[in-house]
């Protein structure tokens, strides 16, 4: 593939995202701009499916598209943003694990409202409303 050129559609599904994902890292800077044809159509160099794969892959670990294309920038003009690239995935980092405690926690209060609503409805006569609902307003945390 090296020296071919790719349409917008070819690259597009190449590497698993729209056309018009493709033309938003364009405007954001993340992509340069591809050449076009006489006729008008824009044709991506081989190495763009490569440099879309890097974008999408920074996106699932938590880079946005501004630091994206702020590191990408650097990048380009011979700058070396490795530890920026590093702080930026270790803060990621840290933010996730304060997601997962968080997730835990919840895990833990849902467990506990389960058990409230299951004594609740073994309680309650069939047909009858065991206000299940309502339990949450009475609820500091969950």
């Amino acid at each position: 593939m090296h020296g071919e050129s790719l349409t917008p559609a070819a690259l597009a599904e190449l590497t698993g995202v729209s056309t018009d994902t493709l033309r938003h890292y364009e405007r954001k800077g993340l992509l340069a701009r591809p050449p076009r044809t006489d006729a008008g159509h824009r044709r991506y160099p081989a190495a763009a499916a490569d440099r879309v794969r890097l974008i999408r892959r920074a996106l699932v670990i938590g880079f946005s598209l501004a630091e994206l294309a702020r590191v990408l920038r650097q990048r380009e003009r011979g700058g070396a943003p490795c530890r920026e690239v590093r702080a930026l995935v270790g803060t990621r980092r840290a933010a996730l694990d304060r997601q997962i405690d968080e997730l835990i926690v919840l895990r833990r209060d849902l467990d506990r409202l389960l058990a409230e609503w299951d004594r609740r409805l073994d309680a309650t006569p069939p047909g009858h409303r065991a206000n299940l609902l309502e339990t949450l307003l009475r609820r500091g945390g969950l």
